[in-house]
Formats: C-alpha cells, structure tokens, sequence
C-alpha cells in the first residue's frame, strides 16, 4: 500500500467508530466543528419545547415561561399565572402540532414538580397549574418526553432517579401512571423519544448519563440497551444531558438553554444557544441523526443508527462556559 493510501485508510478509520448490538465506542472529531452561538438572551434559560401550532417554542426560565418566537428572537411572557414552586430542574414539554392518540391539550404545558411533592403539572395558557401526575418511585423526578412515533402508547414520558437506578413511567391523558421500569440505568435531562427513521432503536426512549458519557435506549417493555458511549468530557454537571432529533430532510435551526449557574465550572451565559443545519451537516451529521450536547460546553456529538450498528461523530462545541439543560429544540 502506498503511503498516501496508507494516509487515506488511516482518516478513514478515525473519522468513525461503530460496533454492532452495542452502540458507538466512541465520538470521533469531524473536520470542522460547528459551533453554538448565542441567539437570545433570557434570564436563568433551562428548557425549550415545541414548536406549538403558531410556530412559537415554550421556554422554561427563572421558574416561569415564556414564548419564543425564532424568527425574530422575541421573547414575551406566557402563562403569567405559573412560577414553579422551586427546584434546580423543572423540565418541560408540550404535545406535538397533531400529536396522536388521546388528547393532552394543544395548549396545554406539561413541568417537572420538584418541590411539594414530586410529579407532573399540566398549565394552561393562563398560567393555573393542575397536579396532573404524581409517580409513586422514590427519587428525584428528572426527565419528561411526549412519545410521537406511538411505540409507547403516546404518552407522557417521566424518569425518576434514585442513586444508581431510574425508573421510567408512561402518563397517559386523563393522568394514568403506569410504570415502564424500575431498573433503567441512571438517566436525566432532555430526554427524548426516537423517530421510526433511528434504526434498531426506533421510537425507544433515550436518555443520557452524564456521570459515565453513555447514552441509552430504553424500549417499551423496560429492556435498555448502550446506544454510544460519546467519547465527550464526562462526569456531574460535565457530560452528555441534552438530546434531540434532526430532522429527516429539509433545512432547520437547533437551540439549546445555556443557563447562568454561578460557582460551577461551566457557569452558563443566560442565553439561548442555536445551530445551523447547514454548519452541522459541514461537520458531518447527517439528516435523523441523534443530537447530544454535555453539561459542560456544549460539546455535542451526532448519532447514526441502522439496523445493526450506531456511529457516533463529534460535530459542535459551545462557548467554554455555557451550561446546557434541558431539550435540544428543532426550528424547522
């Protein structure tokens, strides 16, 4: 073999790392990474949801929400009549624009209760917020995802951590908690669920570690399976938390709650972070991938998935000290 096909090979085989059954090995860097910049800035941003019908996306911030509208950046109070009763992580997520099954109100904002007692509340547009779900697991409540592809039932999603286990449960509309498992690996932030396009893993539940970097599918009938390690710095308030879900065609912008957390490492920017299509695509995501961004920087990986095999590549990084929470949102 000549030497500029030795080289070649060599690139070849860095560029990604998969294995079969087990996920990714490890992220491998790209090219050229893309980066997250600012979009907006909000005080003490942690999640996003939506989009809702008029295109606008939820934001969780400083214990109350807030639309965003992303064409303009704007940013206008909603639902004045909630503020959430305390707690680092209150979580959100709404319905999809034509969610099936069951409705759960296309208005309707479903957050992580964390103090007085955990469980789920569903706000209204006015702000009054219902007790809607109250899982019995012990722990601490700290993920929520709408099921969209149906593998699940169509329900609300819900993880509870106590030490190294999580338990996953399924809500359905009328508040009906029935649990999926009690023995997921340790899992928390923006979890998400995977569209049919994801391979061997579609529409399972996946959710991330941030202690160990492993990133996990969790099927309806409880079993979990090691979707990648992502080869990103981990560890608490460091490694892999956020998630989402590129789109399968067509342009679109990506954001992500970069939150002031003062004292940490990673003290956050108070800002909404965004992302081109056009500048992950350059780094080498492709259209489905999984979107995975750390705690600490922003470091974001993309995941491939088949029938058989995952490949996992490191595609963007943040500003040094952005501290993502939250859900990876999809402007389309």
């Amino acid at each position: 073999m000549s030497l500029i096909a030795k080289r070649l090979f060599a690139f070849v085989v860095v560029g990604i790392v998969s294995v079969g059954c087990g996920g990714a090995l490890a992220a491998q860097p790209s090219p050229k990474l893309a980066q997250w910049t600012a979009f907006v800035h909000i005080d003490r941003p942690l999640d996003l949801a939506g989009p809702r019908r008029d295109g606008s996306f939820v934001v969780a911030a400083a214990g109350k929400l807030f639309l965003l509208a992303p064409a303009s950046g704007m940013v206008t109070p909603y639902a004045p009549g909630y503020r959430s009763p305390g707690g680092e992580e209150p979580y959100i997520a709404v319905p999809a624009v034509g969610h099936r099954g069951c409705s759960f109100g296309a208005n309707t904002v479903y957050a992580l209760r964390l103090a007085k007692g955990h469980g789920v509340v569903a706000i209204s547009p006015s702000g009054q917020a219902r007790l809607f779900a109250k899982p019995s697991a012990p722990g601490l409540i700290d993920g929520i995802a709408f099921d969209e592809t149906g593998r699940f039932g169509y329900r609300l999603l819900v993880t509870v951590e106590a030490g190294p286990r999580s338990t996953v449960v399924a809500i359905d509309c009328h508040g009906g908690v029935t649990t999926v498992t009690r023995h997921a690996p340790k899992v928390e932030g923006g979890i998400t669920v995977a569209p049919s396009t994801f391979g061997r893993f579609a529409g399972d539940l996946i959710a991330s570690d941030e202690n160990s970097g492993r990133i996990y599918a969790i099927s309806p009938g409880g079993a979990t399976a090691l979707v990648a390690r992502s080869g990103l710095p981990h560890g608490g308030d460091t490694g892999v938390e956020s998630e989402g879900f590129l789109p399968a065609q067509g342009r679109f912008t990506a954001l992500l709650a970069d939150r002031l957390t003062p004292g940490n490492r990673h003290p956050g920017d108070n800002v909404v972070l965004r992302l081109s299509s056009a500048a992950l695509f350059a780094a080498g995501a492709r259209p489905g991938d999984l979107l995975v961004a750390t705690e600490g920087g922003a470091k974001t990986d993309a995941v491939s998935c088949g029938a058989a095999t995952c490949s996992a590549r490191h595609v963007a990084d943040g500003p040094a000290i952005a501290h993502p929470e939250g859900h990876i949102a999809i402007v389309r």
